[in-house]
């Protein structure tokens, strides 16, 4: 793995990135450019870092043949901090920078990352889209999600009410998401006592003005209508079924999506051992359009 900068647009900030590449590249002798063309940008979602992305990104890295560059939103790691004024726009300008900086046409995004990658395909040049669970809000779908209290425990330091509004707001952590409010804040005070619960608990403000950018950017299928990029929208089959409603929605109005789902996988399942997902969404990388939409 390499580690390395992107300059942002605004005011000389940077994104952290981390690139992994074949094993047939990664042996060769010598310095090696981070500018390719063959190679993948993978946009991480809410409340992580890039780092629990690492062995999928090296999965991918090795059955396409091609380097895959991870890279810190704002907010995590060396990147820089999240601005006034944060938007989606900031977003979708740091990955414009970061495809330029790479020289990568192909992107693979999960969850927010998935809105994220999303509105950019809609100005910048993508060559290929693969989201997983893409957080879409269409006409208002995501607003029920949020939770006000959520911003207010952030705001009063209350972290483990914040988390727990969270888990039950989104749903996304399986059946652990459906416990009650009291037993919820109990595994967020055992959860900080890891290293990823501690982490999770310091993005919590992030994660608030991320909702809130996802519901600032509510749109409608004419947003997406005049799409071009190739997309295969994929969601868990055991994800939250709002997932799966946007990239149906989505696929049945704008020619240029495709969807389908990935039996066996939860919302996290770019985050869990196993190959599966990966291979999925090589083959569509590859050029294996239809078997990759429609496959097992």
């Amino acid at each position: 793995m390499e580690t390395w900068t992107v300059e942002t647009d605004d005011a000389g900030g940077q994104l952290e990135v981390h690139t992994f590449r074949p094993l047939s590249a990664a042996s060769l002798p010598g310095p090696k450019a981070p500018a390719e063309p063959a190679s993948v940008v993978m946009v991480h979602g809410t409340l992580v870092t890039d780092s629990l992305y690492w062995p999928f990104a090296r999965n991918l890295s090795h059955m396409l043949g091609r380097p895959v560059h991870c890279y810190n939103r704002r907010g995590r790691g060396q990147s820089a901090p999240q601005p006034p004024g944060y938007s989606v726009e900031t977003e979708v300008a740091d990955l414009a920078a970061v495809l330029r900086k790479t020289g990568s046409a192909d992107v693979v995004a999960h969850s927010y990352g998935g809105f994220v990658a999303l509105n950019a395909a809609r100005s910048t040049r993508i060559n290929r889209l693969v989201t997983y669970d893409a957080a879409v809000s269409l006409s208002g779908s995501l607003h029920g999600r949020w939770r006000p209290e959520l911003e207010e425990a952030v705001t009063a330091g209350q972290l483990d009410h914040a988390w727990a509004h969270l888990v039950q707001g989104l749903g996304t952590a399986g059946p652990i998401s459906y416990l009650p409010m009291g037993a919820l804040r109990v595994l967020s005070i055992i959860s900080a006592q890891t290293r990823l619960g501690l982490e999770m608990r310091s993005l919590l403000p992030t994660a608030v003005t991320e909702m809130r950018a996802v519901l600032a950017a509510d749109a409608t299928l004419h947003d997406f209508i005049a799409l071009q990029t190739p997309t295969l929208m994929l969601s868990g089959g055991w994800s939250p079924s709002y997932f799966a409603e946007t990239g149906r929605i989505l696929a049945g109005a704008v020619p240029a999506i495709d969807f389908a789902i990935v039996p066996l996988q939860f919302h996290e399942g770019p985050l869990r051992p196993g190959k599966r997902l990966a291979t999925r969404i090589a083959r569509f990388l590859s050029g294996d359009h239809v078997n990759a939409a429609v496959g097992t």
